[in-house]
């Protein structure tokens, strides 16, 4: 009998998915290649695994391999954490990242990930919480850090230490107060920040507020420091502008609310690599923002 790695996760994407279309998307092949796959494990082992005229159900057969593929994958992932070298564990990590990360620690995050496993392979997405959410539920990243955590019963959330939010403005502006003159520049629009951060502002200074949402950092901190409005960003991500006196911190009556992270990734049978870099990244992200506050 001779099956691939491969072909398991496929039989089980199949059998828990409940169809060959939404495999694909899950492990992002085409149909053909998914079909192909089955075909080839069923071959090896002799059996057909699923009735094709009652919408892909599992057969006796394939019932039975459901729970020996489980504990396979599980396996192979216990091995590769617990008996496997890390210096010769070569693997792809898909991570997305929110920007507020990836302008404070993830660099430190990636160089810790390199030390530890030396021929690990790292791609990285940049972009909101929510498409990345998306994202890592469709199997198109590994490890998702980014606002969270995330409510899906098929995801594993560990918290990561929140980021502070402050009020900031450029050196010389004067008028300070939200107002019809003075928009908020802040996260984008489809983000939880914005959404409550509006809702403050509506009740404290009425509906004429303009808000310059933006879903790049770097580009609300340069709009602060021309006098565009006055930011409500994180400060960590502030401390480059802050030190060069391009922007200076305020007070207001209210405070934005802290932003709440998390390292989520989808768990299963073969998660436990994507659970040791969310610890990695918990653990690294602790460590940073400990140096951070005791500038």
């Amino acid at each position: 009998m001779n099956f691939t790695l491969d072909q398991i996760r496929t039989f089980l994407a199949v059998a828990q998915t409940g169809g060959v279309r939404k495999a694909a998307e899950t492990l992002n092949l085409t149909q053909p290649a998914v079909t192909a796959r089955i075909k080839a494990l069923e071959e090896a082992i002799g059996e057909e695994l699923f009735d094709r005229a009652d919408k892909m159900a599992l057969t006796r057969h394939g019932s039975v391999l459901v729970g020996y593929a489980d504990q396979f994958l599980s396996l192979r992932s216990l091995v590769e954490r617990d008996v496997s070298s890390s210096t010769s564990l070569s693997r792809l990590l898909r991570i997305g990242a929110s920007e507020t990360i990836v302008q404070s620690w993830l660099p430190y995050f990636i160089q810790n990930l390199r030390d530890q496993f030396p021929k690990i392979t790292v791609e990285i997405d940049v972009d909101d919480s929510l498409s990345l959410r998306e994202r890592m539920l469709a199997n198109g990243i590994d490890l998702g850090l980014m606002m969270g955590p995330v409510s899906d019963f098929r995801v594993e959330n560990i918290p990561l230490p929140s980021f502070e939010m402050c009020w900031f403005s450029a050196p010389d502006r004067r008028k300070l107060s939200p107002g019809a003159d003075t928009p908020i520049i802040t996260f984008s629009r489809s983000t939880r920040p914005h959404r409550e951060l509006k809702e403050q502002v509506l009740e404290r200074y009425g509906p004429g507020v303009p808000f310059f949402p933006s879903t790049s950092l770097s580009a609300g901190f340069r709009m602060v420091a021309m006098g565009l409005g006055i930011g409500a960003l994180p400060l960590i991500p502030a401390e480059p502008f802050l030190t060069a006196g391009q922007i200076k911190r305020f007070e207001l009556d209210f405070q934005p609310s802290p932003l709440d992270f998390s390292a989520s990734f989808v768990s299963g049978p073969d998660a436990a690599f994507s659970r040791q870099a969310a610890e990695l990244a918990r653990e690294t992200a602790e460590e940073f923002h400990k140096k951070s506050l005791s500038k």
